[in-house]
């Protein structure tokens, strides 16, 4: 495995602890500003405004860099704004951290898949991404409780402090392991002609509906552990760690079969999640079943994230830092599209099972995208092929 996987790696453990560690620190920020837990849910929005402002906004501002220059720019970044944060005097500057941290999410990822791929051979390359992604899933096996549990013996501040301390080490790294010039940036026109693609508008689609079924019932899931399947509160923290467990699985195996089987890949993941989540219903009452379908569902839901960012890159052709980023944008926006209409229906008293049918008619819709994705695909090939055929026919 090449170095350079590893400090991208390590950004992304980085990246994740700071996003979803904020969750579990909710009460003690509320209680060291004097304001409501409610009040201090809007941090965890600002930084899902930074994600979608900043992922091509920043990607598209450093065409003109390196992928290293690039990088290693966002995680200094990273680096303030995570500083910041655990200085804020006020709520305000806090949420104001919060962005500053969040607009360098999608960009590293986004530019940070490009680089990845370009770092093993071609028919690897959703592995690569894989393993990028899997500091993101570990990040939730092990800094989010481990975030958690500082915040709660030492205070809040000091977690900002270490996944600061993780991005010093990260640019280390970076300028080590990742070539200075690897030649991944195009011009901002090429890249911005991406989006005149029509695969690269589905395959964004296929993210934001497809995941939106894995945060429909993911962003419920404390509430469904407990008041539906049983599950003590103090068992939630660890149930979560299988999940994130579940999580890292799917992720390794989504980079190895994304390779070997491209978008069939997808038809059998979005087709698998609407199932597991049909399951779920019954499962859910339960405490055992419910945590082994929850943990299947993470093996499942995140299989399909190396392999959905791969084909976005291969779908924008020449130069796709830009679209690459904009599908970290799209994550995020399935994240706001499954917590809405999770919200919806329960608020409309369909009960806590009401969100894991949202999520299967939404991988559904996912499922949907993919077929007409893969008929363009053939669509597009078998044209190229009459062109190749007729210009043979001419010579």
């Amino acid at each position: 495995m090449p170095r350079a996987l590893l400090a991208l790696a390590l950004g992304a453990f980085g990246i994740g602890t700071t996003e979803f560690v904020v969750m579990g620190l909710l009460p003690q920020i509320a209680s060291g500003f004097g304001v409501s837990v409610p009040a201090v849910g809007m941090v965890i929005s600002a930084y899902a405004i930074g994600v979608v402002v900043g992922a091509p906004t920043l990607t598209a501002l450093s065409v003109r860099m390196s992928a290293r220059q690039t990088l290693v720019a966002l995680m200094w970044v990273f680096v303030l704004g995570n500083t910041l944060s655990a200085m804020a005097p006020t709520y305000e500057l806090l949420v104001a951290a919060r962005v500053i941290t969040a607009l360098t999410h999608g960009a590293f990822f986004g530019v940070g898949a490009m680089a990845a791929r370009r770092s093993v051979p071609a028919n690897r390359a959703t592995q690569a991404i894989s393993l990028m992604f899997m500091g993101l899933t570990l990040a939730n096996v092990f800094g989010v409780p481990l975030g958690t549990l500082v915040g709660q013996q030492l205070g809040w501040r000091w977690v900002f402090v270490g996944i600061a301390a993780v991005g010093v080490v990260t640019v280390v790294l970076l300028q080590r392991w990742l070539p200075v010039e690897d030649g991944t940036r195009m011009a901002l026109g090429q890249e911005l002609g991406a989006f005149r693609r029509g695969q690269v508008w589905l395959v964004l689609g296929i993210t934001t509906v497809g995941f939106g079924a894995t945060f429909a019932v993911y962003s419920y899931v404390s509430p469904i552990l407990t008041d539906l399947a049983g599950v003590g509160a103090s068992a939630v923290t660890w149930v979560l760690a299988l999940f994130g467990v579940g999580m890292t699985i799917g992720t390794m195996i989504g980079g190895r079969f994304g390779d070997q089987l491209g978008l069939r890949a997808l038809v059998w993941g979005m087709a698998a999640m609407s199932a597991v989540l049909v399951v779920f219903t019954v499962t859910a009452h339960h405490p055992v079943t419910a945590v082994v379908t929850l943990v299947v569902f993470g093996i499942v839901g995140f299989s399909m994230g190396p392999i959905v960012q791969n084909r976005v890159i291969v779908a924008a052709g020449a130069g796709g830092s830009v679209v690459s980023a904009a599908n970290q944008g799209a994550f995020n926006m399935a994240n706001a599209l499954g917590a809405s209409v999770g919200a919806l229906v329960l608020d409309l008293g369909f009960g806590l099972t009401a969100p894991m049918w949202v999520g299967a008619v939404l991988a559904l819709g996912g499922l949907a995208l993919v077929l007409v994705t893969r008929k363009v695909e053939r669509r597009d090939v078998g044209a190229v092929s009459v062109r190749q055929d007729d210009s043979a026919v001419m010579t």
